[in-house]
């Protein structure tokens, strides 16, 4: 079973649909009552059709009972399912709900609603929402379609609107009917209007609101617009008073004097009610004159013809290849001379080189051959001793003791003294003493 209903509060003698049938209320009831206009649909697959007001909130609910039966297996009469429902709802054709119109689903185990106020715009034309229902369990699809048909309300907009926001309640707690005619009721009982509308709802998070901490019960906290016919009542005026915008202004609770009529139910932020008087507000709309900030109409716009020319693409392609080549191979030519037309060579190095780094250099290229030669015969002897590279006594450069083509695997370990050319004898001392063979 689907539920749509919308709210007001009005004349005693008004029409209310209950069930399958309708009945008048008695014009005998004492007082202005809360009037709840319920529309029940049958279990068909068929279109379903509401009739809201324009400017007057507008909830459907969408019930998970409703759509059990729509899965299989089917359930048996008295028999209890409890499988998770979600729901997606889009206006036909389109892949997003209207901008007026609402959809919040906590869980998949509880129900969905459709809520948001009408605006005049919309009215006379049919709105069709394409709601789908999904079984998380079984996955699942059925599909309706709700036909939203909006009409024109006799006195829309009310003149005077207060906006309340309320600390202690979710959004889907507020569309509650029975809450939300408390709510109505105690706004009732402070304003005294013969004519009061719940507008519009909107839940904190949508106005830039934080999600509340998961402790203590914390709510998300609503916005609640209602209309009215008459002038606001002086309590929901002591909020303007100076003394209640200065403790605002220091974060602290204004005093009003019909708080306690909400307080036993609803906490109510009174530094955030807002009071809007349609009847002050002055039209700013302002004939547009032309003006040196204004260019004039240049007429209809003349895209350009199908039939374009033919471009010849060549220039631009030296362009974009043939000068970076050429200013590529400029830099590769001079990079060429400086590394080989303007290298010194060996012999102006060895020139300018002194002996003594040259000997040093040249025995240590020999060593190093030599190293590498055996290092590719490990049988071979080890290299020769190092000798002194000058005579000790003249200071004349030893010549080398042999050639680079000398065979030097026939080369002694070790050299005697009495082989080494242009040696001096070292005297050596005679011990004193007696020796004993």
């Amino acid at each position: 079973m689907q539920l749509s209903r919308w709210w007001e509060l009005g004349d005693p003698c008004a029409w209310t649909g209950q069930g399958r049938g309708t009945r008048r209320m008695s014009p005998a009831t004492t007082g202005t009552f809360l009037l709840t206009v319920y529309t029940i649909f049958s279990k068909v697959h068929s279109d379903r059709n509401v009739y809201p007001s324009a400017g007057v909130l507008f909830v459907h609910v969408l019930e998970r009972e409703y759509f059990k039966g729509e899965f299989p297996p089917y359930p048996k009469p008295g028999e209890i399912s409890n499988d998770p429902i979600t729901f997606n709802t889009n206006l036909m054709g389109y892949p997003d709900r209207p901008g007026w119109l609402r959809y919040i689903q906590r869980t998949p185990y509880s129900d969905g609603v459709l809520y948001g106020s009408p605006t005049a715009e919309n009215v006379g034309k049919p709105t069709v929402i394409e709601i789908t229902a999904y079984n998380r369990r079984t996955f699942e699809t059925a599909r309706h379609n709700l036909i939203i048909n909006i009409m024109s309300a006799e006195d829309f907009p009310l003149p005077y609107q207060a906006e309340f926001f309320i600390k202690n309640m979710n959004v889907e707690e507020m569309l509650a009917s029975e809450v939300l005619g408390d709510f109505l009721g105690a706004v009732k009982n402070v304003w005294q209007p013969e004519r009061l509308n719940a507008i519009n709802i909107t839940s904190a998070l949508d106005r830039g609101g934080r999600v509340p901490l998961p402790i203590n019960d914390m709510k998300e906290g609503v916005y609640v617009m209602v209309g009215a016919d008459v002038p606001f009542s002086s309590c929901l005026r002591e909020v303007e008073n100076p003394q209640n915008q200065l403790r605002c202004s220091q974060e602290m609770e204004p005093v009003i004097t019909c708080d306690k009529k909400f307080r036993t139910q609803f906490y109510i932020d009174w530094c955030k009610i807002s009071l809007v008087d349609k009847t002050k507000q002055v039209s700013t709309y302002q004939e547009v004159i032309r003006g040196e900030g204004i260019l004039p109409d240049g007429g209809e716009y003349k895209p350009p013809s199908d039939s374009l020319k033919s471009r010849d693409y060549y220039t631009d392609f030296l362009i974009t290849l043939a000068v970076p080549s050429a200013v590529a191979l400029v830099l590769f030519l001079i990079l060429a001379y400086i590394m080989c037309c303007r290298r010194e060579g060996v012999e102006k190095r060895n020139m300018q080189t002194p002996d003594i780094q040259l000997v040093h250099h040249s025995a240590i290229q020999k060593s190093t051959k030599e190293l590498r030669d055996m290092s590719k015969n490990r049988e071979i002897a080890w290299p020769l001793s190092t000798l002194p590279v000058f005579h000790p006594v003249t200071g004349e450069i030893i010549p080398p003791l042999h050639t680079d083509s000398y065979e030097s695997t026939n080369m002694p370990l070790m050299q005697t003294q009495q082989n080494l050319p242009h040696q001096t004898q070292i005297p050596q001392q005679q011990t004193t003493g007696k020796w004993y063979p």
